[in-house]
């Protein structure tokens, strides 16, 4: 697997946006929303890293309690792979706890993606690899 971005709580995305930008970050396209966590979000990059800027739409966001608890913060890394059943079933099998059943990524070309949690190292999220041609 390897690391597609690092998954960023905002409360304010324009606000986050402008101090990212001042650190040489550069936008990877514009904000989109996640119905399915009704979260707005938007990927930057600088130096070859990606991050992603996940901030609450509407009030029951499955966010805003992630916000409370983190605050403005990064909260998840994202892992890529080639066979997400097979990632999710081998960290299953090691003590990860799956969070979510997996579901399109509007911000991920509608890829897959499923959050699982690990007692050690908090939130991570498996995305399925883009389809080979």
């Amino acid at each position: 697997m390897k690391i597609h971005h690092i998954g960023y709580l905002v409360k304010n995305m324009d606000l986050a946006r402008q101090q990212f930008y001042m650190l040489g970050y550069k936008k990877a396209g514009e904000v989109l929303s996640d119905g399915f966590r009704k979260a707005d979000i938007q990927f930057l990059e600088k130096d070859g890293y990606r991050i992603e800027l996940v901030c609450p739409a509407a009030p029951d966001s499955v966010v805003n309690g992630l916000l409370k608890r983190y605050r403005n913060a990064p909260y998840h890394i994202c892992y890529e792979t080639d066979d997400l059943e097979e990632t999710a079933e081998y960290l299953q099998k090691d003590g990860f706890t799956r969070m979510d059943t997996p579901c399109p990524a509007p911000a991920i070309d509608g890829r897959r993606v499923c959050f699982f949690w690990g007692t050690g190292i908090g939130i991570t999220e498996i995305l399925e690899g883009q389809k080979k041609s």
